[in-house]
């Protein structure tokens, strides 16, 4: 049977992970090779295990398997495949598994690059990998339980979530958001492991950094995913409602977002690193309590899971894992010196140390308004909620402050800089400044916040095309081609440092979409009859009536519309209403035009099919489109940046970093 199976691969998986992070410590303790070797196949054989036990679920819900606990939950006959496959993270038990098995990939891949590299750190980096690994393989082993047996199987299931079901995004975002929210581990790992020996040395930040970006690159992308499918599926138009588990997997990517930063100056200029390896411990707790939020029930929202044993095993590991980084930083962060010092405050490196601490104030500001209800609960027994309002006035002004940011930074030199180089530096891109802010204001922006925004946004991104071409001017000038000096100069030996402007360009992109989206929305409710045309955001809508059919798993009404600009038909939508078994109310699903200027969002109020009559709600709200796509370049960009430049002479690793060589 699989069922005894699983739970037979779950026990070993548990018993070699805590085996392995024991070897792990011992092995940083003593220096033993030995140790070492074997913990290195014990995160090897956990990676195996998981994965087979993976498998073992997937084929259990593939071929129906209702004698297993969780196929009994979510499992159904009439379901397309690709839902039948994704069913293996829509529920609370499965998540967990399919967390323990990203868990194991990671973990595997990490040992596998490292293996003969930076032994002063592996031994202990492995522990802290495999301890996390036996919590997991623990909680799918007790509390979550995917593979217990049902003694009286039924002949069929109820299907996942039918939220789930709804759009072909739920097959992408959660392994997306695994692979960001799992990852984070890793550089947990490294830097546990840097503190635990006293030393945080040059030959681990390129690990380090590569740890990081990896999954800072799928949860990028996972938030965005999220947004888009809160954008096709829930109807409301919007993509960001401040939700407490949208918050949870932002919180996590605030602080990673700013150890990336961190790191940079590290490498340039050897300070910062105890806040770099706090900055990477505070992500993982971050993540933890995230899994906590969605899996624990205290929550409400479209995210979470039910409530269940997990989330009190979650809060105790969470508790344990805080002791743990509390008590590291207190007895060892000392003992990571700093080589250099900020030299002015008109300098790069005094940029990236504000950029850090407006990250955090970032991640509190929205950590206080997503937990604090929690607490009131808690504590007085009373019901609230922190709204919109509240995030709205108190992140925008920091995001504002962010992609001013994003301009001035790069713009200043490392060390110390002159009058005249800040002069140079900084008075240029208030040309980009004022013309964003001009053009917004010709086409009818008059929201302060997003005016501003615009002019923050055009300084940034002259100075961010600037930066871009910087090379190729240069070389251009000693009578290189501009294409030759392009490709060699930014595409070969220059990837990095092309590739974090490209990501800072899409940043900038991202937040002006965000902020025009959202204050340029207009709203419009209509009520049709078949065969007639009403205007709504300068688009002529014509209900054309209703299509009914019957899919395998659920019951589809939807209402098509002839949509028409200027004379000319442009698209035919059609909003739907989806009637699952499982559910009483129909799930609606909205249709959306989408172009490069903006686009026209129908979700469907209420309809009468008897009387040919349908109540529809009309959003059209510009730029949503470069959200996506600029959010997908930020990590193509990031991805980009981890290809090794090539180098013209071959450069000996150092474990610190001279003050000669810190120059732009």
């Amino acid at each position: 049977m699989l069922a005894p199976l699983g739970k037979m691969l779950i026990l070993a998986s548990l018993l070699v992970s805590a085996a392995g992070a024991l070897l792990g410590f011992a092995a940083g303790r003593t220096r033993s090779r030995e140790a070492l070797l074997w913990a290195r196949r014990f995160a090897y054989a956990f990676a195996a295990l998981m994965g087979l036990a993976t498998l073992t679920m997937e084929y259990a819900l593939l071929t129906h398997d209702f004698r297993v606990s969780y196929v009994e939950h979510v499992g159904s006959r009439l379901v397309p495949t690709w839902v039948t496959i994704v069913s293996l993270w829509s529920s609370l038990e499965g998540s967990i598994l399919f967390w323990g098995f990203v868990l194991g990939i990671y973990i595997a891949v990490a040992t596998y690059l490292t293996r003969g590299q930076y032994e002063d750190y592996q031994p202990d980096a492995i522990g802290v990998w495999l301890s996390s690994a036996a919590f997991f393989s623990f909680l799918i082993a007790g509390p979550a339980s995917p593979f217990g047996v049902v003694a009286n199987p039924p002949l069929d299931g109820p299907g996942p979530n039918p939220l789930l079901q709804n759009h072909v995004l739920m097959a992408i975002h959660p392994p997306f958001l695994y692979l960001g929210y799992v990852g984070m581990t890793i550089p947990f790992g490294f830097a546990c492991a840097a503190l635990l020996r006293g030393r945080l040395g040059h030959s681990l930040l390129k690990p380090l950094r590569a740890s990081l970006m990896v999954p800072w690159i799928f949860q990028t992308i996972a938030i965005m995913l999220g947004g888009w499918w809160a954008y096709e599926v829930l109807g409301w138009g919007g993509y960001w409602a401040w939700d407490p588990v949208e918050n949870a997997s932002l919180l996590p990517w605030l602080t990673a977002t700013a150890a990336l930063h961190s790191i940079v100056v590290v490498e340039r200029r050897g300070i910062l690193k105890g806040w770099t390896v706090t900055l990477i411990q505070a992500t993982f707790l971050l993540v933890i309590l995230g899994t906590f939020m969605t899996r624990s029930g205290v929550f409400n929202s479209v995210h979470s899971f039910t409530q269940s044993a997990i989330g009190p095993t979650i809060l105790a590991f969470l508790a344990a894992s805080i002791l743990f980084v509390v008590v590291l930083l207190a007895f060892r962060i000392d003992r990571l010196e700093t080589e250099g010092r900020i030299e002015g405050a008109a300098s790069r490196e005094a940029m990236f140390l504000v950029n850090n601490l407006l990250f955090v104030l970032l991640t509190f500001t929205v950590l206080i308004g997503t937990v604090f209800p929690l607490v009131v609960e808690a504590l007085k027994g009373k019901q609230m909620s922190v709204g919109r309002p509240y995030f709205d006035s108190m992140v925008v002004p920091i995001g504002a402050a962010l992609l001013f940011l994003v301009g001035i930074g790069p713009a200043l030199p490392w060390g110390r800089a002159t009058r005249e180089q800040l002069k140079n530096a900084l008075l240029p891109p208030l040309f980009g400044a004022g013309l964003f802010a001009v053009i917004g204001y010709i086409l009818n922006i008059r929201a302060p916040w997003t005016l501003v925004t615009l002019a923050f946004g055009g300084y940034a991104a002259q100075v961010t095309l600037g930066q871009m071409l910087l090379t190729v001017l240069q070389r251009t000038k000693r009578g290189e081609s501009a294409a030759a000096a392009f490709v060699d100069g930014n595409l070969r030996r220059g990837r990095r440092r092309f590739a974090s402007y490209i990501v800072h360009g899409a940043v900038t992109v991202a937040i002006i979409a965000i902020a025009v989206s959202s204050s340029m929305r207009q709203t419009t409710e209509l009520a049709f009859t078949k065969g007639q045309t009403l205007r709504a955001s300068g688009y002529d809508l014509t209900f054309l009536g209703f299509e009914q059919r019957q899919e395998p798993h659920r019951a589809v009404t939807g209402a098509r519309f002839r949509v028409a600009r200027d004379g000319k038909v442009v698209a035919t939508l059609e909003p739907k209403m989806n009637q699952y078994q499982m559910m009483r109310e129909p799930v609606g699903s909205p249709a959306v035009y989408s172009t490069a200027a903006g686009d026209l969002y129908l979700s469907l109020a209420n309809l009468d099919v008897a009387n040919e009559s349908v109540f529809i709600t009309v959003y059209a709200a510009p730029l949503v489109m470069w959200i996506w796509v600029s959010v997908i370049l930020m990590g193509l960009g990031a991805l980009f940046s981890l290809v090794p430049a090539r180098r013209a002479t071959a450069v000996q690793s150092r474990e610190s970093v001279p003050a000669a060589a810190e120059t732009a």
